[in-house]
């Protein structure tokens, strides 16, 4: 099951890069990773809702993201005892708190994407 605080699972602490910028990396540095992110901010989603908001993802892939993601801490995966199965992922406490880098990022790729439209 995912680990809520902020020691991550997946990573030994011993294997951490030095530099907290390639540590941000390691974690979250995929792109489907910030892809799930920014869908998880909305609030908790099913696996079928995940794929179909994030365009070109194999299942596959965001299958590994997905339990990458719940090992590092940064959101849950509740089952539910249903017929048929529900399953929900939703952001940690940790996972939400990478919401101001989300924002700057997308802040920064409308600044980008504005620039190059002006060069047309």
């Amino acid at each position: 099951m995912a680990s809520t605080g902020t020691k991550t699972t997946r990573i030994a602490a011993s294997d951490l890069p030095a530099c907290p910028v390639e540590t941000s990396l390691a974690v979250i540095g995929k792109k489907w990773k910030v892809l799930i992110l920014r869908e998880l901010r909305r609030g908790p989603l099913r696996f079928g809702e995940l794929k179909a908001n994030i365009d070109g993802v194999s299942q596959k892939m965001l299958t590994t993201n997905l339990r990458e993601m719940a090992d590092d801490g940064l959101l849950t995966r509740t089952a539910y005892p249903e017929v048929p199965p529900r399953v929900v992922y939703e952001l940690t406490e940790l996972g939400a708190s990478l919401s101001p880098v989300l924002n700057a990022l997308a802040e920064w790729g409308e600044g980008y994407q504005e620039l190059r439209a002006g060069r047309g």
